[in-house]
């Protein structure tokens, strides 16, 4: 557990907006595949989230940012007025 503390706050101290966002979505990420069920101890939970860490570096995964400009407009359609 106190590595995977360390690990976040050396994230945490780029200070970056772009950067904590990156943590915050990779963090997501962790709790939806590998922490969605109870963990009995430190060390099974060390253990896992290595597992799964090894897994998305192989896989090299990354967070896409783009997205396209009719989904934009859906999402922020409250935002901004029709186009039309």
């Amino acid at each position: 557990m106190s590595q995977c503390v360390g690990r976040v706050k050396r994230l945490e101290a780029t200070g970056e907006p772009e950067g904590l966002n990156q943590v915050e979505i990779e963090l997501s990420v962790l709790s939806r595949q590998c922490l969605e069920r109870r963990i009995p101890n430190a060390e099974t939970l060390t253990s896992e989230i290595a597992a799964w860490e090894k897994q998305r570096n192989q896989q090299k995964a990354s967070v896409y940012w783009g997205f396209q400009t009719k989904d934009a407009r859906r999402k922020m359609e409250r935002l901004y007025p029709n186009l039309t």
